[in-house]
């Protein structure tokens, strides 16, 4: 019994799994009109970094919540994002198609891919636990990826991984659409609750506002 009971780590594991194909649907299901990708990702980030910390909860009613909380102030979020993506695969499209492939182009593509990396990798997740604006907020993330800058190395490596298995072939292809972005999420929350949690037990600290109330 102790294989499958509700302390065993399989019971957890298929409890976990079960908890991430629910954020993966109301992901996908909120971010259809597209303008709310913002809103619908910092409510999975909300729900996923409990869920990460353990922290007990019903997983639909805490992702509609935060959701609904996070509808307007997450468009932005969304739409800088959709746009980064954009440029970044532009940028390397360019770089593929004109004759002679000029360097600069790939230059400005890496360098556009790093900025938005540092910039959007924690921003979700700390819209999703704090109060500030857009801009502090892709800043404050950059901070977060320079200050722990080995760890954000290794999550990248993960998610790479991920990323990686996920597009292995189109069975897994069609297993990453179903749970993929939950999982992507997961991990990167269980790093940023790690971060905050540093950050947050700093005498003084300033750069980080006082957390959300939902």
């Amino acid at each position: 019994m102790k294989y499958i009971g509700p302390d065993s780590k399989l019971y957890k594991f298929m409890q976990t799994l079960t908890e991430l194909l629910k954020i993966n649907f109301l992901w996908l299901l909120c971010s259809l009109p597209i303008v709310t990708l913002g809103g619908a990702t910092i409510a999975a980030f909300d729900v996923g970094m409990k869920l990460a910390a353990d922290q007990e909860g019903h997983v639909g009613r805490q992702f509609l919540a935060s959701f609904r909380a996070n509808f307007k102030s997450g468009i932005p979020y969304g739409l800088l994002l959709l746009l980064a993506v954009y440029v970044v695969w532009l940028d390397f499209s360019l770089f593929n198609q004109i004759e002679g492939n000029p360097i600069i182009l790939l230059i400005m593509g890496i360098v556009a891919a790093f900025v938005f990396t540092l910039s959007f990798l924690f921003a979700f997740a700390l819209q999703a636990r704090y109060e500030n604006t857009l801009v502090k907020t892709l800043k404050n993330s950059a901070d977060i990826c320079t200050r722990f800058f080995l760890q954000t190395l290794t999550l990248l490596v993960v998610l790479f991984v991920e990323l990686l298995l996920i597009f292995w072939n189109t069975v897994t292809m069609f297993a990453g659409f179903c749970i993929g972005p939950a999982c992507i999420i997961f991990t990167i929350s269980a790093y940023a609750n790690r971060f905050f949690g540093i950050l947050e037990q700093e005498p003084g600290a300033v750069t980080y506002p006082e957390e959300k109330e939902n």
